[in-house]
């Protein structure tokens, strides 16, 4: 687990006041879109790839918002929250299901396991974002919208064409 550094220049770090993230992944790949994606909403982020100590991060850490996958390595997302939602130190925390897992049946396990939100991979920024901001309800400071960071890829004819 660690306080992950900046990907920004430095004019587009944001201070200690912006909401703190909690991000539980144990695919390395997933971990760092997560953070760099919430570092363009102007948030800041612990990062944890072993989700056994997740419940005393967050007790420590006391973080605004936790990002965290269902299929772990080495525990269930699902009892993690569970284990959360007791505990009164971080009972109140809102928790994000980041996840692969898409069913009806899935989504309904997500949500009577305590999670806020859920949220599916993969995912479109701006669909995070939006959850993400709700579930922060105005911990934000005055951040830009992800729309107006990140100008869309121009598109050129031809490009992928082999020959």
């Amino acid at each position: 687990m660690h306080l992950a550094h900046s990907f920004l220049p430095d004019q587009r770090q944001r201070s200690s006041q912006q909401p703190l993230v909690l991000v539980v992944e144990d695919h390395n790949d997933s971990l760092l879109l997560m953070s760099y994606t919430l570092e363009l909403f102007g948030c800041r982020f612990l990062c944890q790839t072993d989700s056994s100590a997740t419940v005393v991060v967050a007790k420590e850490h006391q973080p605004d918002l936790i990002m965290l996958d269902i299929l772990l390595h080495s525990s269930s997302g699902l009892d993690i929250v569970r284990e959360l939602k007791q505990e009164p130190l971080t009972s109140q925390i809102p928790v994000l299901a980041v996840t692969a897992l898409a069913s009806r049946e899935d989504q309904e396990l997500i949500f009577q396991a305590g999670f806020d939100e859920y949220v599916c991979k993969p995912y479109m920024l701006e669909e995070l974002e939006t959850i993400v901001r709700r579930l922060l309800d105005g911990k934000f400071e005055a951040v830009e919208p992800l729309s107006t960071l990140i100008t869309p890829f121009p598109f050129k004819e031809g490009w992928c064409s082999s020959g």
